[in-house]
């Protein structure tokens, strides 16, 4: 195995392998000092990123930073590599990937065409060579459309997952909070709710109530309860109304057996869940088909001791191959959720949030961010509001909407319902087409200006209030 080395003036870095190489070039953060990966110094990282620009891309194909052996993701990696795709930049280095990247040359077309010849260990390797406009600039040319009720992921819109957590999993609760994110334009692309009770009658008793919901005002949007696919699988199996299979994923098969997961589970909920056949039939003839939702987070691997040595970015990057496999409706990086053990303050979780948005969409994933953090991190509101905007601008395919930014069940901070409409105003964004017209229809949002309120939303559309159970 060859050994990396980049010269500093007298001093001459090496790197004893592939992954020591992408951990020394990332970003300082907390979770990779934790783990004794990160680089030592800045002079240490800046040899690391320019031994890593010069590296050939085909030496990942080559070379696993988790052993094929012993590692399901990896073969997944490998074995589902696409040659052809891959074939345009074949011949480039790594930081000849990222000039290429940031070039004309590769528009829209082009990066969607790319995705499947990309593995995640390159994407996270140009990543690190990048500025944070360098990744905003090229995920926002990624364009992923994804369907199941509704549009999701078209240029020009951003949508919100509608999150009325309550830690009762009160009905009264619930309820309100649906009806508050409805009446600021959220929601469509996913009313989705983190039971406090995580078990099977009180999952079938959550997505039967947002059916009813969902059925009786006709909105074009999906539900999920985000609970363990295993649960899930119960709840199919009794006749509940799955529209999403949820599940937590991770970069390695370990962190994976640590979630009580493996692909083939996976694959099973998806043939389920495609097997109820609820998604809405568009006007082309074809059913929405996109029935799964997947969360990540950087620093999941290393916190169930499965990150095998490798640095927390590019981890979280290889469970976007684990996402890719089957073809989810929604991914999500819950950036900052994990703590400041793994990112420490507001720069971090900034940064770690423009990078997973980054590869994600590189590699063809409909990508949303839970621009959020734990209120034991060096991190506020304001840094929240900066990463908002920036992945506003790079094109995030959909946010967290949550009463007044606190999800009281969770404990952590994230983005509002306020903060949608925020983003949608100032860079001209709007819903998901099917969901911006029901919005408009029932009176919500005003039908000549986009992503704006009705003048008189505040008085509930009509029939608005049975959402609320009565007393």
């Amino acid at each position: 195995m060859p050994v990396y080395q980049h010269r500093i003036g007298v001093q001459n870095y090496q790197f004893e392998d592939l992954a020591a190489l992408m951990a020394r070039a990332s970003p300082e953060r907390s979770g990779d000092q934790l783990a004794g990966v990160a680089a030592r110094s800045a002079q240490e990282r800046v040899a690391a990123q320019m031994a890593l620009a010069d590296l050939p891309l085909n030496r990942f194909l080559h070379e696993a930073i988790v052993p094929y052996e012993t590692d399901e993701v990896t073969r997944l990696i490998i074995d589902g590599h696409d040659a052809a795709a891959f074939a345009p930049v074949a011949s480039l280095t790594v930081g000849g990937l990222r000039d290429w990247l940031l070039s004309d040359m590769a528009d829209s077309e082009s990066l969607r065409a790319l995705a499947p010849g990309l593995t995640p260990e390159m994407v996270a390797a140009v990543s690190k060579l990048m500025r944070n406009q360098d990744l905003i600039l090229v995920a926002r040319k990624c364009h992923v459309q994804t369907r199941f009720r509704g549009t999701i992921g078209l240029p020009g819109r951003l949508s919100t997952r509608l999150q009325p957590n309550h830690p009762t999993d009160d009905p009264a609760g619930i309820a309100a909070s649906v009806l508050d994110g409805l009446l600021y334009g959220s929601g469509d692309a996913v009313i989705g709710i983190n039971p406090a009770a995580d078990n099977v009658p009180q999952v079938v008793r959550l997505l039967q109530m947002l059916d009813a919901v969902i059925e009786q005002y006709e909105i074009p949007t999906q539900s999920c309860v985000l609970t363990h696919v295993t649960n899930t699988l119960q709840a199919i199996e009794r006749g509940a109304p799955v529209d999403l299979v949820f599940q937590s994923i991770g970069g390695t098969e370990a962190t994976n057996r640590s979630f009580g997961l493996d692909l083939a589970l996976l694959a099973e909920a998806r043939e389920a869940a495609l097997g109820l056949q609820r998604g809405r039939v568009f006007d082309d003839g074809l059913r929405g088909r996109n029935v799964m939702y997947f969360e990540t987070g950087q620093g999941s691997a290393l916190s169930a001791n499965a990150h095998h040595g490798c640095d927390q970015q590019t981890v979280e990057a290889r469970a976007y191959a684990v996402a890719r496999r089957f073809e989810p409706l929604l991914v999500n990086s819950v950036v900052g959720f994990i703590g400041p053990e793994y990112l420490f303050d507001g720069k971090q979780i900034i940064r770690a949030g423009l990078e997973d948005h980054f590869c994600a969409k590189l590699l063809g994933l409909p990508m949303g961010c839970d621009i959020c953090y734990t209120n034991h991190a060096e991190a506020d509101q304001d840094d929240m509001d900066v990463l908002l905007t920036l992945l506003g601008v790079a094109g995030v395919t959909f946010i967290m909407g949550i009463p007044g930014s606190d999800d009281v069940m969770l404990n952590y901070q994230t983005t509002s319902f306020h903060d949608a409409l925020y983003a949608r105003r100032v860079l001209g964004l709007r819903p998901a087409p099917e969901f911006e017209a029901w919005l408009q229809r029932v009176g919500v949002f005003d039908p000549r200006q986009a992503a704006h309120l009705a003048p008189l939303a505040d008085a509930m559309p009509a029939g608005f209030a049975q959402l609320l159970p009565r007393s």
